[in-house]
């Protein structure tokens, strides 16, 4: 199984792992026998006793206050991702909680229809375990070079499509890791995440090397560099929303400054793939 029992302890043991003394202001004394701060060092910047931050690691305590949670967040320079995925393992979990995970996979006819509205760049659904769920015509052509194209995480790691694709593999890769953590903060134990997790970490040395490391984050806007074989190479930049009547489904809608060699190659793939649309229900 990819998903650990002791979510909670294993991701602050590896967030306390990711840092040094200097990183938050400490002096190091002796030999250190393992990387990152020592547990008691992260119970003095937390306030909090040694012994009770040892049973949260090891989980024999898994309902740490909210209080004291707010503290290890700071005391582990945690950002906003990060802490409100700490929040959700110890079972606080925002509005939306656990059951944004369990996203119906029908995207709505409006939806779509907003989608398909977006003629000159992609546009796309998926869930928050990375599966794409719906996409207007440039989307498609723009994931052709993938068979198929189903979930982003996946592509990345085991279609060999992916190393040429994102000209910024590493980058790409560790944003889909981090994607599949802030995932597992709503509901580690879901059917779905659980057979993903599984598969790439029984595929790809790297994702487990990446998915013990606990990093997090959520989509939002990001920068991407891709090389497309059809038009070349490809600047874009996405904004991500949510989807306010279907909880855990995001759209995602690419762009290219406008009048940009991306943007004339954005509009030539469109040219290319006119009329190749896949128009199966659910099939991005």
């Amino acid at each position: 199984m990819g998903i650990d029992d002791n979510q909670l302890g294993e991701f602050l043991r590896a967030r306390r792992a990711g840092l040094r003394p200097r990183d938050v202001g400490m002096a190091s004394h002796g030999v250190r026998r393992v990387a990152g701060l020592r547990r008691e060092e992260v119970a003095v910047l937390a306030g909090v006793n040694a012994d009770y931050y040892t049973r949260l690691e090891q989980g024999r305590e898994r309902h740490p206050s909210p209080q004291v949670l707010d503290a290890l967040g700071r005391a582990l320079l945690l950002d906003t991702d990060a802490r409100l995925h700490l929040h959700r393992l110890a079972g606080f979990s925002p509005v939306g909680g656990r059951d944004s995970l369990h996203v119906a996979e029908r995207v709505s006819p409006e939806l779509r229809q907003l989608m398909d509205g977006y003629a000159h760049t992609p546009a796309f659904v998926m869930s928050r375990t990375l599966d794409l769920l719906a996409a207007n015509a440039l989307a498609d052509a723009l994931y052709a070079p993938f068979t198929p194209a189903d979930n982003l995480a996946r592509m990345t790691f085991l279609d060999p499509a992916g190393r040429q694709f994102y000209r910024d593999w590493d980058r790409a890769a560790q944003a889909a890791v981090a994607n599949l953590r802030q995932a597992a903060g709503f509901d580690p134990e879901h059917p779905r995440l659980a057979d993903l997790v599984d598969t790439l970490t029984g595929h790809s040395a790297v994702f487990r090397r990446l998915w013990a490391e606990h990093s997090v984050r959520g989509k939002t806007r990001d920068a991407k560099q891709l090389l497309h074989p059809d038009v070349g190479p490809l600047s874009l930049t996405y904004q991500s929303f949510d989807v306010r009547d279907a909880p855990g489904q995001q759209l995602v809608i690419y762009h290219a400054e406008p009048g940009s060699p991306s943007a004339h190659a954005l509009t030539l793939l469109g040219s290319l793939h006119a009329g190749e649309r896949q128009t199966a229900p659910g099939n991005a």
